[in-house]
């Protein structure tokens, strides 16, 4: 490719090599006014000299620039941003092009004035001593492209829906922001700022009112920042902010002016005003916490407990020397889960539950056990709650049910309730073992109960009814565990088509004493075998409990009256524990 196709057209080559002193370009009227039509401007340099010539439309791409600042090298250098050395450095090289060269750089024409982004095209020319002496070229303003590159810079680093940072850009600036703060030991608030109930809008309005709401929240607390602060969308409910300098005491304050901020007016949308308020959960750093992850998970720690205390409430995490130690444990017992889960050391003990009138076995509830090294065991109470908080019931929970069909399988006569969490419920995988259990062991099914919490039942009825259908259907029953403590009603109950209600034993382990005890427990007796469903007593302390509890016309009974969960098979002779998986 020649020269002149690098530069331009041969009219624009022309003007290029016949500038005169002057700086009036000898050239026609066609050449000159296509450089205008163009936005382009020609110049010449004499290197040697450190002279720039320049054509007649100079001032369209540099406006406002006086020529004493564009008539030399070194002075041109002075404007440009972010390299100034960077056409000495193209020229330089672009021997090794064959003397052609093409660059881009920033020129700001004032202080308060935007960069102006330029592109050089130029040729170089060599003295017959083979040394630089002259470059040719043209520079035109290219903007857009930049503009463009900015635009895609701009949404690749923040939230489409608000325009705020997006997690990623967030977590990187509070990244910044902790390794701020140990170089120049200062302290700064990251929060979290939860929108309660935005579930609600989106089922109510829509996504897209709720998308207004979001972005009216961001608005609110934007509003409401310093400089330095920074603000980010930290996932679709949430919004993460740092405060820079910022004390305990301040953090404080300024949570409360968020708050009220967001609250104190309704927000406008296309399908009407909503209500919208906000929890806060903040921590104080470094002082509380020193890594991302240690500031991210104690603002959702703080962030939950203002959420529980009451929505629309701000709280600040504190160290807490009960929670550190629950928190210790659970890692432990979460460990030592898994551990028990791989090695198979999971296992059931059984708690009688007895006919009230003749205290006879009618069927035992498992329960689960984890044995340890030391071969102590790890109750219920202790497993349970860490292992639904971990997400790891449902592998728990699987275990259970493999023990409990592989003893029914084991003892025709014997019939076993195994209790279910409320994530097991609508586990596929469950459904698929307990099916194929069920079409390999024909017969089990049907001495089979399965407890289902009254928090599960009143949820959703309507999933809840599917699962209890689906159980009935292999012959199973189903028992309402902890009845009392959410006050189902027993429409509901009649809607499920349960088979057994256990009453919670915190209203029957008292009967004897409190009246209102009393009066509680034998209108649920009453209520409930007036729809023919069987009523099991929990936590039966003593023979007079007993007593009254029959009278009043329960069918069954359990607790220490009865006996304790025992590992050993309380129905054989020669009663060994039961850790053997199916076959």
């Amino acid at each position: 490719m020649t020269t002149a196709d690098n530069l331009a057209s041969e009219s624009q080559r022309h003007s290029l090599r016949n500038v005169l002193p002057s700086g009036q370009a000898r050239t026609g009227p066609d050449a000159g006014a296509i450089l205008q039509k163009l936005g382009h401007a020609a110049f010449v340099w004499d290197v040697v000299a450190d002279q720039i010539i320049w054509g007649d439309n100079t001032v369209l791409v540099f406006p406002g620039i006086p020529v004493e600042s564009l008539a030399s090298g070194a002075a041109l250098a002075k404007l440009i941003e972010p390299a100034q050395a960077i056409r000495s450095a193209a020229v330089a090289g672009s021997s090794a092009a064959g003397g052609f060269y093409q660059i881009e750089y920033a020129v700001r024409i004032s202080a308060s004035a935007p960069l102006q982004w330029i592109e050089e095209t130029g040729y170089c020319f060599a003295s017959s001593d083979g040394r630089l002496s002259r470059v040719e070229g043209l520079v035109r303003v290219n903007n857009e492209r930049h503009a463009h590159d900015e635009q895609l810079l701009r949404q690749a680093k923040h939230d489409p829906v608000t325009g705020e940072l997006n997690r990623a850009n967030l977590l990187a600036s509070l990244a910044e922001a902790i390794e701020e703060a140990g170089r120049y030991r200062t302290s700064f608030a990251f929060m979290l700022i939860g929108i309660d109930h935005l579930a609600r809008v989106n089922d109510s309005f829509g996504f897209d009112v709720a998308d207004e709401v979001i972005c009216e929240i961001a608005r609110r607390i934007r509003a409401r920042l310093r400089g330095g602060d920074v603000l980010g969308r930290f996932s679709g409910n949430k919004f993460g902010l740092i405060l820079k300098n910022c004390s305990v005491e301040a953090m404080n304050v300024a949570a409360d002016r968020f708050l009220l901020g967001i609250r104190e007016e309704v927000v406008p949308t296309k399908s009407g005003p909503v209500s919208a308020t906000a929890s806060i959960g903040a921590v104080n750093v470094p002082r509380y916490a020193r890594t991302v992850d240690e500031v991210i998970n104690r603002a959702h720690e703080a962030l939950d407990m203002a959420k529980v205390r009451r929505t629309g409430s701000s709280v600040s995490w504190r160290p807490n020397v009960e929670r550190e130690a629950q928190r210790r444990v659970n890692i432990r017992v979460t460990d030592e889960i898994v551990t028990a889960l791989n090695e198979r050391r999971l296992m059931t003990a059984y708690e009688p539950v007895v006919h009230a009138a003749s205290l006879k076995p009618a069927f035992y509830e498992c329960l689960v056990r984890m044995k340890q090294d030391d071969g102590q065991f790890l109750l219920a109470p202790d497993i349970v709650p860490v292992a639904e908080k971990l997400g790891l019931i449902r592998l728990v929970d699987h275990r259970v049910l493999e023990l409990a069909i592989a003893e029914l399988a084991a003892s025709p006569n014997v019939q076993l309730s195994l209790n279910i969490s409320p994530d097991t419920t609508m586990d596929p995988d469950w459904w698929s073992s307990i099916e194929s259990l069920m079409r390999a062991h024909p017969g089990v099914a049907e001495r089979l109960i399965v407890e289902i919490t009254e928090t599960v039942a009143i949820q959703d009825v309507d999933d809840v009814r599917g699962f209890v259908s689906r159980l009935k259907n292999f012959g199973s029953r189903i028992a309402i565990d902890d009845f009392g403590a959410g006050y189902t009603s027993f429409r509901n109950l009649r809607k499920l088509g349960v088979d057994i209600v256990k009453i919670d034993g915190a209203f029957v382990q008292n009967i004897a004493q409190s009246a209102d005890d009393r009066a509680f427990v034998q209108t649920l007796i009453d209520l409930a075998r007036r729809l023919n469903i069987q009523t099991v007593a929990e936590w039966v302390q003593d023979e007079q409990a007993a007593s009254m509890l029959r009278d009043w016309g329960c069918d069954y009974i359990q607790g220490r009256f009865i006996g304790l969960a025992s590992t050993e098979r309380p129905w054989t002779d020669n009663a060994q524990p039961v850790t053997s998986a199916l076959g």
